[in-house]
């Protein structure tokens, strides 16, 4: 019975002209070996499973071919390539730096070098993995890269550039080995369909190339293991399910229920998708990835980057069209953002469901007939009694709740009279009250500050509010903002820590202790000030965001640094001399 070989050995490359996707890098090679222009030292930089010891291997049986062909391929006929092709060829040294990494391994390889080839032109050395040698290994290897006998050639391959030393780079020719292209993998592993009399459906083997991530090792093994469980007749359906990968379908679902505003609809697919065992951080970005792939759609400039099948292509871009730039930014953004904050959510499911929800709202009227603007909730409307007006007073506002999604309802002290409606005869001021006010909240950063100009939502308000704000009111509306985006950790840590206060020039401020605190809180103004304002029932409410000048805010201050803080005012230290204060 013939031994079964995996197709990632069977099919790897031994000439140039096999090679998966490296045209150009395997071009340079031949057009050095055809004029004999050899480097004593090459570097094969790139991803795992893209060919940089494939191409190692094919070099070096090439430059000891005694009748290379008119084409710059080894003939595969002469003594030395019979002898390569049979794997005894004594004129090629592989050496694995991963296991064989320390100064002892070096100095073997270094002794090895000083015997000449026995059939051939050269010997060539192949480190794989040249990153995983010690400091020691590579200082004792210098001197001998930079000036080895004229028979030797080294070829170090490495997935990790960045690791390697200055001084072995610049004595090193580099090559970057590309990532493979889905193209490229689908057209390889037709290839090796047909010759291993697999039938295979183009969108499976666009699903394996996909799942292989640039590497064409790895897509060879996964057709291995689909075929294995197809037995010879790979279909897009069993690709899927053997790999477990989630039909694009389900995304065009989702797609379709954010342009209607459909939360049910958004949330009962994710249900669905659940229910099937997939994770929800997989899913999540999958839809971010999905996303990605209609905004390219969505140009003819950008769609032939999507590495997927035409009629694919041509569907994606028929769903795309629809589809506005600014709501697949911002819907990319958000599947972002829960990606980030996966790992710290206590409740992960509860995390994407909100996510659904804020990309479902995205595609909702504008902020003059919803709660939020910049992608808000739809309003919802509630009972109201209706006011009577004479005939001659302002035009009542619309009997709709503006609702903030994230933030709970504020306790009302007590009740507020009903307002009234404001004659035509009024004061020019009390006609500017009734207008909307155009309100802004300030971000200070050391002596600068950035304005973020928000009008007033009082359109649908009677009466311009302007109760007057405290402190304890204030702390209150703010934790309570906090408590209702426990799901974004970094808000509502951030938040908890810095309480907002009065300054001694009667402007609120909230000291933070950092630039990328203040950018943080200030990312939340839009939502935030409203809600504020909402809470406190003042129209005019400001708030400043100040970083503490010790790169610290005063809520991390000792005992000892507050009080000598309190002691620099006079009055303060006459007051603590006089009742002799100490501190205990």
């Amino acid at each position: 019975m013939e031994q079964y070989i995996v197709s990632a050995r069977k099919y790897r490359p031994a000439t140039f002209a096999s090679v998966v996707g490296q045209s150009a890098l395997t071009s340079t090679l031949k057009n050095a070996i055809a004029s004999k222009r050899l480097a004593q030292a090459y570097l094969f930089c790139g991803s795992r499973g893209v060919g940089k010891t494939s191409c190692a291997r094919i070099f070096a049986k090439t430059i000891n071919c005694l009748n290379p062909g008119p084409d710059g391929e080894a003939c595969n006929e002469c003594d030395s390539c019979k002898a390569f092709n049979e794997g005894n060829s004594m004129n090629i040294i592989e050496l694995d730096a991963a296991s064989h990494n320390g100064i002892e391994d070096m100095k073997n390889l270094i002794e090895q070098v000083q015997v000449p080839p026995t059939r051939g032109r050269y010997r060539v050395f192949i480190i794989d993995e040249v990153h995983m040698l010690s400091t020691a290994a590579f200082n004792a290897f210098l001197k001998t890269l930079e000036e080895p006998p004229s028979y030797v050639i080294f070829i170090l391959a490495t997935t990790e550039k960045h690791k390697i030393i200055p001084t072995i780079l610049s004595r090193c020719q580099i090559y970057d080995f590309n990532r493979i292209t889905i193209a490229d993998m689908v057209n390889h592993l037709g290839h090796v369909a047909e010759g291993e009399g697999i039938t295979a459906e183009p969108a499976a083997l666009n699903v394996i190339a996909r799942q292989a991530d640039g590497a064409m090792r790895d897509a060879l093994s996964i057709f291995d293991q689909v075929a294995a469980s197809c037995r010879g007749n790979i279909t897009y359906d069993a690709t899927i399910a053997n790999l477990n990968v989630l039909d694009s379908s389900y995304y065009t679902r989702l797609v379709q229920a954010f342009v209607k505003g459909d939360v049910p609809a958004a949330l009962l697919v994710f249900h669905e998708i659940r229910a099937k065992g997939f994770d929800s951080q997989f899913f999540i970005n999958g839809l971010g990835q999905y996303l990605r792939d209609l905004m390219l759609a969505s140009s003819p400039a950008t769609l032939g980057l999507l590495d997927v099948p035409d009629d694919v292509r041509q569907q994606m871009a028929a769903q795309a069209a629809g589809l506005k730039p600014e709501f697949l930014y911002a819907a990319m953004g958000l599947c972002n953002d829960a990606d980030l904050n996966y790992r710290a959510a206590s409740s992960k499911q509860l995390l994407v469901e909100i996510t659904l929800i804020r990309i479902a709202q995205l595609l909702s009227p504008p902020p003059s007939k919803s709660g939020q603007g910049g992608g808000p909730l739809k309003p919802i409307a509630r009972s109201q009694a209706p006011q009577a007006t004479p005939a001659a007073t302002t035009q009542a506002a619309p009997a709709t709740q503006q609702v903030q999604p994230t933030a709970p309802k504020p306790a009302a002290a007590t009740p507020q009279p009903a307002p009234q409606p404001v004659p035509r005869t009024a004061s020019p001021a009390a006609a500017a009250a009734r207008r909307p006010r155009a309100a802004g909240s300030a971000i200070r950063v050391g002596g600068l500050s950035m304005q973020v100009n928000k009008a007033a939502d009082t359109a649908d308000k009677a009466v311009h509010r302007s109760e007057p704000v405290t402190a304890e009111a204030l702390s209150k509306a703010w934790l309570d903002y906090s408590k209702a985006h426990s799901a974004e950790p970094a808000i509502s840590n951030a938040m908890n820590k810095f309480i907002p206060e009065l300054a001694p020039d009667g402007r609120w401020v909230v000291v933070v202790d950092s630039v990328v605190t203040s950018n943080l809180i200030g990312a939340e103004f839009e939502k935030l000030v409203p809600y504020l304002r909402d809470s406190l029932r003042n129209d005019d409410f400001n708030l400043n965001i100040n970083i503490s000048s010790n790169g610290i805010g005063p809520e991390f201050w000792s005992d000892t640094t507050l009080l000598n803080h309190m002691l620099e005012s006079p009055d303060f230290a006459e007051f603590y001399r006089i009742f002799h204060l100490t501190m205990r």
